[in-house]
């Protein structure tokens, strides 16, 4: 078994499943894949056993009842890789929007360049998006901007959704009382994170908008993010982050 697990939550991901698990496969460390499945009526699911048949321990497999959030796929992804042992846990879209060939970069900076939390950024070297409308570029950068000056972390892609953890931060972090469920998740584990002193280190990718499959974003995912950002900041004046960076 591997010490590196990539995990990829997938709800109608048929078109991009093989792809994401050859890439998997093809990377020059050996890396685990966990797909969390919501239930696709694409059969995402059964292509990923179908898979497993092929390439055999390196692909797992957690199946759900149905869609329940972004946030509690990683959830439920990182408990599993806490329970087994990994040491380094990396997060990814299922979109192929993240580059599997940048996962290397992200596992380094968490094994040998001293980063506790390893960001692929869209906007620490400029504006790297591909594909996207000018209306969304300016909505998410703007989105980072307004986290930046809500919780006063400097972190300039907040809402990023590739991201790699050293096992002692998902240790330290109380799953359990993760509130948000869409791409506020993503805002919230960076803000603890940061809170309790881990080492938080961005580093440049491109993002290129999904080619297959259709966008998960919704208006309360938006609105979740804008209003519940000064809800987690007012709460963390009332917690006493020990240390443990």
């Amino acid at each position: 078994m591997s010490d590196r697990l990539v995990i990829v939550p997938t709800y109608n991901e048929i078109e991009n499943i093989d792809r994401i698990v050859e890439a998997m496969i093809n990377l020059p460390t050996p890396t685990d894949l966990l797909i969390v499945d919501d239930n696709s009526p694409d059969g995402t699911g059964e292509r990923v056993k179908a898979l497993q048949a092929e390439y055999g321990k390196t692909i797992h497999l957690l199946e759900r009842p149905g869609k329940l959030g972004l946030g509690t796929a990683y959830i439920m992804g990182f408990k599993w890789a806490l329970e087994r042992g990994y040491q380094y846990i990396c997060e990814m879209d299922a979109d192929l929007s993240h580059d599997p060939n940048d996962l290397p970069m992200l596992f380094e900076a968490c094994y040998s360049q001293g980063a506790d939390v390893a960001i692929g950024s869209r906007y620490i070297s400029g504006v790297n998006v591909v594909n996207w409308p000018m209306s969304r570029v300016l909505i998410s950068y703007f989105a980072s901007v307004y986290v930046r000056l809500i919780t006063r972390m400097n972190v300039r892609d907040a809402t990023a959704g590739f991201v790699c953890y050293r096992r002692k931060v998902l240790e330290v972090i109380d799953l359990d009382k993760i509130k948000f469920k869409g791409y506020a998740f993503q805002i919230e584990m960076k803000f603890k994170a940061w809170k309790y002193g881990f080492n938080v280190l961005e580093l440049p990718i491109i993002f290129t908008d999904r080619r297959e499959g259709t966008s998960k974003m919704s208006g309360r995912i938006v609105s979740e993010a804008i209003f519940g950002v000064v809800v987690m900041k007012v709460n963390s004046w009332f917690k006493n982050y020990k240390n443990h960076g």
